[in-house]
């Protein structure tokens, strides 16, 4: 076990790695001055521009500016803003409470609707429950989030008047775009479970248990769907990532505060210390996330455990 945390720690470090190596020249490439978008709209000459270039850093090599980058980064010093010059690292730690709660609600929303659905259709297989589900399940799946946000507004919102349609102020301005978000994760966890739990329920130790009298409803929740979790928990992981980059359009379409709405707004005026600094934090978070989903393989499923012990 010892070893194989250690691995995935290592696989996690050079995934964060990676991400900022990435981030710092996909950015570096993007056509563009951030200086001269600094200086738009105000007169500046040539000697004026060539300072701020120095003091910013931009009019060294890149090999320089990656370096000093990336030991900044290492150190959890995200640099400063470009247009406001405030430090980055505490604008993000501002505005992600609320990305964690829309990405932990989302979620919540996802995991729940997508096991209740996929046990439910797996267990009425072509029945009336399991058209149902698949077709809620492709709704989510393929209806962009601006869009099923832009409905639940008008019906929720606008037509019922039960949530409010904008901002990020207590429970129920998040019960909106929560659902907006989660509904894209549920689609894709309800068709997993429900195809995870018919490969389970022709597995021998299910005709075994069923052959020893144990009820059918004890054989679906106790053994089939604990089998069957493990994908769902997999998708999870995965799908965090996915929402929170979901909640640039979601905090954009409800006017929520939050990462996303801090990067879209910084891409655009070409800020790269705040782009760079979220993207980074991001990752960190992703990599965190999906390192604690691996090691509740083991809580879940013994068999896991029983593996790692094996090969540690």
């Amino acid at each position: 076990m010892g070893r194989v945390l250690i691995g995935r720690l290592f696989s996690s470090v050079l995934v964060i790695i990676g991400a900022l190596v990435l981030v710092f020249f996909i950015l570096y490439l993007l056509p563009g001055d951030p200086v001269l978008t600094m200086m738009a709209g105000t007169p500046a000459s040539p000697e004026a521009v060539a300072n701020l270039r120095h003091q910013l850093g931009l009019d060294q090599p890149v090999t320089v500016q990656f370096g000093n980058y990336f030991w900044n980064m290492l150190r959890g010093d995200f640099g400063h803003s470009l247009f406001n010059d405030e430090p980055v690292l505490p604008a993000i730690l501002e505005q992600f409470p609320a990305t964690a709660a829309l990405t932990l609600a989302s979620s919540a929303i996802a995991l729940f609707v997508g096991v209740v659905l996929g046990v439910l259709s797996a267990i009425h297989r072509g029945g009336a429950i399991d058209v149902v589900a698949r077709i809620i399940s492709l709704f989510g799946i393929s209806m962009p989030t601006f869009w099923s946000g832009i409905l639940l507004i008008l019906v929720f919102s606008v037509y019922f008047n039960w949530f409010p349609a904008m901002g990020s102020d207590g429970f129920k301005t998040l019960v909106l775009p929560a659902t907006a978000l989660g509904m894209v994760g549920a689609g894709f966890i309800v068709r997993m479970v429900r195809n995870s739990m018919l490969e389970v329920i022709n597995e021998q130790f299910i005709v075994t248990l069923r052959a020893k009298g144990i009820s059918e409803r004890a054989v679906m929740y106790q053994h089939v769907l604990r089998n069957a979790l493990i994908p769902a928990i997999t998708m999870i992981g995965v799908q965090i990532g996915e929402l929170m980059a979901g909640a640039v359009v979601i905090e954009t379409v409800f006017s929520r505060q939050g990462i996303g709405r801090l990067i879209a707004g910084a891409i655009t005026s070409k800020d790269l210390p705040v782009v760079q600094g979220v993207v980074f934090f991001s990752a960190i978070v992703y990599v965190l996330v999906n390192l604690l989903v691996d090691l509740s393989y083991s809580v879940i499923d013994p068999r896991v455990r029983r593996m790692e012990g094996g090969r540690s």
